[in-house]
């Protein structure tokens, strides 16, 4: 018979930046614990994850660098992969999709779905940046959510929110790269007609997922309720896969169809010399694979509708069993914002605190945002570490090592006359096993770690309960109470795995467990007698100070203050004027209809300008932000009543009003619309 298999995978991060610990909550730690455990109980599994490279996001980070987009993704490839191993996250593979092999495999799926109609070709109008001479990828738009009102909504989607966005609905649309308003112009595309499998679609999840997350189930019913309609799955870029038929020239696969296929890609690279197992074995059907998707909430559409109708397109494949999205982590109250850089990155993390990645561990896991947006604070996380594990769990192992070193020099001792106290207590610490077992099957992480929580205490209570260290004259029973809490420790090492891989590891080899299963833990007895533990007991867990926190807060302020202060600092208002003084200036709006630089100078353009009234010469000192040729035509604001002045032999007839950034860069201040020339600024 054929065994279960799983074919788990972490949603892909951008590679733009460094992980922060909110992508750890939401994604890796639930799914790290998740496949610890399959293997714990030796399920036939694979683990894949990788980073999304054919984002607009890298487009902005390498024009915002100078760099090609090439060398931003593979700078933070590295940087995020090294972190993940770090925090011991056991992907099988960590791949790209700028690989070959998933080139390849994106380029041919498209292919065999355009050639089996499913797609649809429409010509619509998309967002022109008029300046820049291209069409604008939706995140190269910005506007006014028209859901929550958020003025820093992006063309996909807002952030703030989480709604899934078309840049049409944007109100106030602004182009990216300029500024500027962009103009709708007509372009070609391919689309997935989502409309087409919506009565499918509500069948598949609402009738045979209710088992689903809350959260997860309720946002695929209210788009499903809403009705689909379809969606574009190609764009007018030249960073990403080139749209691989004909007419697709100048056009790349949309990162939303793209990405979720690296999920089958890198299987492809992760078993291309495998000779016992395929890929085909983990995503096609036969009834033995389960797929589960670990994601955040904003990517439940994605994963939960389009991917799983791709998936149904492209054959006999399987579909997900489950997607466990988790809701958002904040950060001392205060969302996570990179651009803010109100973040802690996972990177520097682990290099300020090398022995604390299970701390970590536990308090994102203790802490995960599995119903509601949860919070992380440096001061509970000094509280996990202090009061939970140190004092706790920590205390316990200790306790327990230290005592069988004093009375017993190490030597695991026997069982012998068990009283009803050690009985219960051994019946009782093997039902963790299905309690915690129970939790992980239905992703209720902070549940099974609470539960493994408990055997510690159990351990706690049982050794104040009999006090061992008072009945030293009774050899035989301080060696049976020992033996307990033995036990209990080496149970707690191998349920611990999952969430604690360092510290169950230690305390496993302290014992001589190393090689113990999951089911293990359901019987009384896990050791040797007679083997003798560490010879040495240590403090699984050391005590974090108060300064330690405080230079982290610190930190973060520090970190956050910088970016403000690399904002636009406003310079002290001048004295008021009367109205009467600035109702003397008559500011117009003006085109630009020739320009050129002023011989012999580096910031002098001579520009003439249309004001409607006349034509006249204006000097500006902006030929250092702007080429020439590239200003004719641009509507402006020009003061037209400033006396004349002579400007390097030039008589110059007014002043160009122009906005300046904290870098000194200047941008034309300019009407959103077309004004015909003359129209008066007020």
């Amino acid at each position: 018979m054929t065994k279960q298999r799983y074919t788990i995978t972490t949603a892909l991060p951008y590679a733009n930046g460094p992980l922060h610990l909110g992508h750890v909550a939401g994604v890796y730690i639930p799914a790290d614990i998740y496949v610890r455990y399959l293997r714990a109980k030796n399920e036939d599994v694979i683990f894949i994850g990788g980073t999304d490279e054919h984002g607009v996001p890298i487009t902005i980070k390498a024009k915002n660098e100078g760099v090609t987009p090439q060398q931003v993704v593979d700078k933070y490839h590295n940087i995020i992969d090294d972190s993940l191993k770090q925090l011991g996250i056991t992907l099988d593979i960590f791949s790209k999709t700028t690989s070959k092999t998933h080139y390849k495999t994106a380029s041919d799926l498209f292919k065999k779905l355009e050639g089996e109609g499913a797609f649809t070709e429409e010509v619509t109008e998309q967002y022109y940046d008029e300046e820049n001479k291209q069409f604008l990828a939706d995140r190269y738009i910005t506007g006014t959510c028209p859901h929550c009102a958020n003025e820093k909504a992006y063309g996909d989607q807002c952030e703030k929110c989480g709604t899934t966005l078309n840049a049409t609905d944007l109100i106030n649309p602004r182009s990216a790269l300029s500024g500027n308003k962009p103009v709708l112009k007509q372009t070609k595309h391919w689309f997935l007609p989502l409309d087409h499998h919506e009565e499918w679609l509500k069948t598949w999840i609402l009738e045979g997922h209710q088992d689903w997350k809350s959260n997860v189930y309720g946002q695929c019913k209210s788009w499903l309720e809403a009705g689909l309609h379809p969606r574009a799955i190609t764009r007018d870029l030249d960073w990403g896969i080139p749209v691989p038929v004909a007419g697709g020239e100048g056009k790349v696969l949309y990162v939303w169809f793209d990405a979720p296929i690296g999920y089958i890609s890198f299987t492809q690279e992760l078993l291309a010399n495998d000779k016992n197992r395929k890929w085909e074995d983990y995503w096609k059907k036969d009834g033995k694979s389960k797929l589960i998707h670990f994601i955040g909430k904003d990517n439940i559409v994605f994963h939960c509708i389009i991917f799983p109708s791709m998936l149904k397109l492209f054959g006999d494949y399987i579909l997900p069993d489950n997607v466990p999205a988790n809701e958002f982590l904040n950060l001392e109250g205060d969302k996570f914002s990179t651009s803010g850089n109100w973040a802690v990155w996972l990177h520097e993390f682990l290099a300020d605190f090398p022995d604390k990645t299970d701390v970590l561990r536990y308090t994102l896991c203790s802490n995960m945002p599995e119903t509601k947006d949860a919070d992380f604070t440096w001061k509970d996380f000094q509280a996990k570490n202090n009061n939970e594990l140190a004092d706790n769990l920590g205390n316990f192992v200790n306790r327990a090592f230290v005592l069988t070193h004093k009375f017993f020099n190490g030597f695991v001792p026997a069982l012998a006359n068990l009283k009803e106290i050690d009985e219960n207590t051994l019946e009782q610490a093997k039902e963790f096993n299905g309690t915690i077992s129970e939790s992980l099957n239905k992703y209720r992480f902070r549940e099974a770690l609470s539960e493994l929580m408990k055997l510690s205490s159990l351990g706690n209570k049982y050794l104040a309960d009999t006090e061992p260290w008072k009945i030293k004259d009774n050899p035989e029973r301080v060696g049976t109470i020992l033996r307990v809490a033995l036990e209990i420790a080496a149970k707690i090492s191998v349920l611990g795995s999952p969430f604690l891989p360092e510290t169950s590891q230690k305390i496993s080899s302290w014992l001589g467990i190393s090689n113990k299963e999951w089911s293990d833990a359901e019987r009384n007895l896990l050791l040797t007698n007679g083997f003798v533990i560490a010879t040495t007991p240590q403090l699984l867990f050391s005590k974090i100070e108060d300064d330690v926190i405080a230079a982290q807060l610190e930190k973060l302020k520090a970190s956050k203050l910088a970016v403000q202060q690399a904002k636009v600092s406003a310079a002290p208002q001048k004295e008021n004027v009367s109205f009467e003084d600035f109702s003397k200036m008559d500011i117009r709006v003006g085109t630009i209809i020739e320009a050129e630089k002023v011989p012999k100078t580096a910031k002098l353009l001579k520009l003439k300008i249309d004001t409607g009234i006349d034509q006249r010469t204006v000097v500006s000192g902006i030929a250092e932000h702007y080429n020439p040729e590239d200003i004719i035509g641009k509507q402006v604001s020009i003061l037209v009543n400033l006396a004349p002045r002579n400007i390097k032999g030039i008589e110059s007839q007014g002043m160009i009003l122009m906005a300046e950034n904290s870098k000194g860069e200047l941008a034309f201040v300019s009407p959103e619309k077309v004004i015909d020339n003359g129209g008066g600024v007020r």
